[in-house]
């Protein structure tokens, strides 16, 4: 069963969200409020596929629960909902483990397109049928594809499902300039409906987790005017 924990005060636009999300076949458990959120989902025996997170809450919001379930669990996808002034706030909870944003308002459309399209990335790590030997070796990285990990020299590097995506594509492409523009097509699908900064958003997060020093990269490094490349030099 595909399940979405929906995270919002107000009651009217999460029971608009749980509407049209259970039209679409997803089961929903919601939540007003981050204590609750948090509360679910660390006593529920199901776990839940997605979980939709409003950014502005009283008490705990959205950014701290993403924070508090990543801790956690890095398979999970988890969309922020925001308003279009909170852009350092999108920000932020990209930079804490979302993998996607929404701004309000936002259509029915709009919604089920970025669960759908993040419900199928995450459901790859239950679905995927590689070989157990199937893995990507790039100097002192390992990429698993069957068990979807990350290690360096051995040891495991936390990814999400999408960074672990991003982390395919370099591996599939290494030295090779990858544009933003492909980078997003390749991991949030052609028809995506938010802004490119996203997979800069992203960059920055895999280079926190797999670089020495993230402000000078060694092995994800920005080539300028083209893109970004995993270099192997």
């Amino acid at each position: 069963m595909k399940r979405v924990l929906i995270v919002e005060d107000e009651d009217a636009i999460r029971e608009f969200e749980a509407i049209n999300l259970k039209r679409a076949g997803y089961e929903t458990v919601e939540a007003a409020s981050g204590e609750e959120a948090l509360d679910i989902f660390n006593t529920d025996v199901l776990g839940f596929d997605i979980a939709l997170l409003d950014i502005m809450m009283p008490g705990i919001d959205g950014i701290t629960v993403c924070k508090e379930i990543r801790k956690t669990n890095q398979s999970i996808g988890i969309i922020m909902l925001t308003a279009k002034s909170q852009e350092m706030d999108k920000i932020s909870g990209l930079m804490t483990g979302a993998d996607d944003y929404v701004t309000k308002p936002f259509s029915p459309a709009e919604l089920l397109a970025r669960v759908d399209s993040l419900y199928r990335r995450v459901s790859l790590k239950v679905e995927n049928k590689a070989d157990e030997t199937s893995k990507m070796k790039r100097g002192e990285f390992v990429l698993d594809l069957r068990r979807r990990t990350l290690s360096r020299n051995g040891k495991n590097i936390e990814l999400t499902q999408v960074e672990f995506q991003i982390m395919e594509y370099f591996f599939s492409n290494p030295d090779v300039p990858l544009k933003r523009e492909s980078i997003l097509v390749h991991v949030w699908g052609q028809s995506y409906y938010g802004e490119e900064k996203i997979v800069d958003v992203n960059i920055r997060r895999l280079r926190m987790k797999i670089e020495d020093d993230p402000s000078f990269p060694r092995y994800l490094v920005t080539v300028w005017g083209q893109g970004y490349k995993w270099n192997t030099d």
